[in-house]
């Protein structure tokens, strides 16, 4: 195996995702002409998801090589071989998984790592025009696959587990299809359950990170069933539908935010805490019995 060898699978799905993305859009279409009330489309904010997903292409077709490179470098450093036999393939299913898990959490834990991810959270429509809008900035996929390499899994093996990941999330951005067959949604990431990570109710905020398997969110308390209706988007919604300005709003407010006065460690905790973080502000003296409020679950964005 070798760089010259690495399937393409994204490329041949675009047409895929073009026409699907026509059929939903002719689905919501319909259930609001029969007066059903959905989310759905507007064509404003599908353009834009759009425009968000080409321009990640484009970025990814440089970063990929040079993750790929960087993979390469560690595989030739540790003893290990994992081979590429069949157990090998399904051992890298599951350990790509759960690298997925852990990127994925980690984006929505640390505020720097938020303000790439959020660009995915910034319509306040579900569809699969969503699953298009991707960040513009380099992504930070090479620190948590890196592992893979140093087990000794081939380079090759960890590019075409992550694009099997990346497709199989496609078809879950849908209103469309409500829930699986029971033992399906306890193993299988649905669009149940990306529906709940995807909405601004308090009781959905950072839950269900899951890739492919939703058992990583069941082992580590971060599952959350679908309930009560979905609201999308962020908890203070961008308004705009310009790419560029849903590239990098929120790079922009943390600049702004770690130029408050204030000590160094409270500008790095702008930087890298939790999206929610801020500062303790003075507390005025409550009357015996009566509690603070709760702090906000997520920052204004």
């Amino acid at each position: 195996m070798d760089a010259a060898h690495i399937p393409d699978l994204i490329t041949p799905a675009i047409p895929v995702f073009t026409l699907t993305v026509i059929a939903e859009a002719l689905w919501v279409k319909k259930q609001r002409d029969e007066g059903r009330p959905m989310v759905g489309h507007t064509w404003k904010d599908t353009i834009a998801s759009i425009s968000m997903g080409l321009g990640n292409v484009a970025i990814n077709v440089l970063w990929k090589g040079v993750a790929f490179a960087g993979y390469l470098a560690l595989y030739h450093l540790t003893p290990l071989r994992m081979g590429t036999g069949v157990l090998a393939w399904v051992l890298i299913f599951f350990a790509d998984d759960l690298c997925y898990y852990a990127f994925h959490r980690v984006h929505h834990e640390s505020r720097i790592f938020w303000a790439s991810h959020v660009v995915h959270h910034s319509s306040q429509h579900y569809n699969l025009s969503t699953a298009l809008r991707q960040t513009w900035t380099p992504p930070t996929s090479f620190v948590f696959w890196a592992p893979l390499a140093l087990l000794g899994f081939h380079p090759v093996m960890i590019v075409v587990q992550q694009s099997v990941s990346l497709l199989y999330q496609y078809w879950i951005h849908t209103e469309a299809i409500g829930r699986l067959p029971r033992p399906l949604e306890w193993v299988l990431n649905t669009p149940s359950h990306h529906r709940v990570h995807h909405a601004s109710n308090p009781r959905y905020l950072d839950k269900n990170y899951a890739g492919i398997l939703i058992i990583w969110d069941r082992l580590f308390g971060t599952f959350e069933p679908e309930g009560e209706k979905p609201v999308y988007g962020l908890t203070k919604n961008l308004e705009t539908f310009n790419p560029v300005r849903i590239a990098f709003h929120e790079f922009a407010a943390i600049t702004r935010d770690a130029a408050k006065p204030g000590s160094l460690k409270q500008r790095l905790s702008y930087v890298f805490r939790n999206p929610a973080w801020k500062p303790d502000a003075p507390e005025a003296p409550q009357p015996p019995g009566v509690q603070p409020p709760p702090e906000a679950a997520r920052p204004s964005v």
